[in-house]
């Protein structure tokens, strides 16, 4: 079983540089701008420097540049070039695929020299939202179209994990919450996706408010041992492949935790925006947030 990802087909480059696989193709033909090796039955595969190659080529067409004119240019004046043209409004889109490489490599060293240089411009609030939250997305689909093994995703969503942890440390010293209201964060049973849940418990600290995180695979029935811990909880959880019944979690929700008076629950996720049309149907305590931002406007 292939875990680490050497060679990639022309649909992999397309996914990744987001150059349709017809184009490379008449590149290639056209201008010999890769050099792909060939199996047996002559199907084209490409290894990582033909990919940073043409993520490269990719930025500078995106920037105006010809590819008759990118195809005179070697590797190194191509890299330098990009270097010398990257403007402020697409940092976002180097750091996406330097971020992409990181994964691809297992390059902590790459992942750590972006994530600095983004910290030079940008605060992390910044990073997660203009960079992280569009890479996690574009992550989930290279694994769907099967570009990336599960053990990529898992490698930079680590490190990602990791980012949200540190800065949450620092909130903790720097700031002392200025609310009663109590969040409780928590993942239903079977829900392992914490990076989402994760930064929502960074942006309630980054203003100001108290929580309580218990993180992943968490009965209902669990919770409920908070209800004395504060008279003022909100609850929040973020459902990306769980629960699969989310009618059958708010029923026992409301049973277990709202017996004596409704408590809100704010839901986010994936899970979330595919029930949007069945949200006007629960009670007002149940509240849904199609993203991360629309949630943070209310603070």
């Amino acid at each position: 079983m292939e875990l680490v990802k050497q060679n990639f087909s022309i649909k992999d480059l397309e996914h990744l540089s987001g150059i349709k696989a017809h184009t490379i193709r008449i590149w290639e033909k056209r201008y010999n701008i890769l050099n792909p090796d060939r199996t047996s039955t002559n199907i084209r595969t490409y290894d990582s420097s033909n990919l940073q190659k043409i993520l490269n080529i990719a930025f500078l067409n995106e920037h105006g540049y010809k590819i008759s004119r990118i195809s005179k240019l070697s590797e190194e004046e191509i890299g330098k070039m990009v270097k010398r043209i990257s403007a402020s409004s697409s940092v976002e889109n180097r750091a996406i695929n330097a971020f992409k490489m990181a994964m691809i490599d297992f390059d902590e060293e790459l992942f750590n020299r972006t994530y600095e240089s983004l910290q030079e411009e940008k605060t992390f609030q910044e990073i997660f939202q203009q960079i992280f939250i569009p890479l996690l997305g574009e992550i989930g689909t290279l694994w769907q179209t099967d570009t990336i093994k599960p053990i990529h995703e898992h490698y930079i969503v680590e490190l990602i994990r990791e980012k949200i942890y540190l800065n949450i440390a620092a909130l903790k010293q720097e700031r002392k919450p200025t609310s009663d209201r109590l969040f409780v964060l928590f993942l239903p049973e079977n829900e392992i996706h914490d990076v989402g849940l994760l930064y929502l418990n960074y942006q309630l600290l980054l203003n100001k408010k108290s929580s309580i995180f218990l993180g992943s695979n968490l009965p209902i029935s669990d919770i409920k041992y908070l209800l004395d811990k504060s008279d003022n909880i909100t609850f929040m959880s973020y459902f990306t492949i769980a629960p699969q019944d989310i009618v059958e979690f708010v029923r026992e929700f409301q049973e277990e935790i709202c017996s004596e008076k409704p408590r809100e629950l704010f839901l986010f996720g994936n899970r979330v925006k595919q029930f949007e049309e069945q949200k006007k149907n629960f009670s007002a305590n149940i509240k849904f947030f199609p993203s991360i931002q629309d949630f943070i406007k209310t603070l």
